[in-house]
């Protein structure tokens, strides 16, 4: 039914569930997989004007990196054909949940699977979850993963 299955991670416990709910149905599916990291720079950038990354950025990247060969290597692990994606915004009208929508779309991904506990600051109290943002606004079927 789903060939094509994207997964969000952000190295939370609950996209970890995520994680392995998808690794399991594309198992399962025989499907591909896709995981994204989307990192969010736009308000290291907000006061200046640099011509290279700030170390900050550099930082954000390389974490954001980390986290997605770690699940790489657990889909790698299970047998799963995978390939992962680090979504940068870059610019202050994206927001996480429309990169990651947007990733499934241009992919394109036949479901979307997702935590549904990985807050994120303020954006969480005033905007909603990234989980419920993708859901509400996503063009392809959303598989929400609840938190323990």
């Amino acid at each position: 039914m789903f060939k094509r299955i994207l997964v969000a991670v952000d190295a939370s416990e609950t996209s970890d569930l995520a994680l392995q709910a998808a690794i399991g149905l594309a198992s399962e599916q025989q499907a591909s997989m896709r995981i994204v990291h989307v990192v969010d720079t736009t308000n290291l950038n907000m006061a200046a004007d640099f011509v290279t990354q700030p170390p900050a950025v550099e930082g954000i990247i390389r974490n954001g990196e980390s986290i997605l060969n770690r699940a790489e290597a657990s889909a790698t692990a299970a047998g799963v054909a995978v390939e992962t994606n680090l979504i940068k915004i870059e610019t202050l009208n994206q927001r996480v949940a429309e990169a990651i929508a947007s990733d499934a779309d241009a992919w394109p991904a036949d479901l979307i699977v997702i935590g549904t506990h990985g807050r994120r600051g303020l954006t969480r109290l005033f905007l909603g979850s990234v989980a419920e943002g993708t859901a509400r606004i996503a063009t392809k079927p959303v598989l929400l993963i609840p938190g323990k």
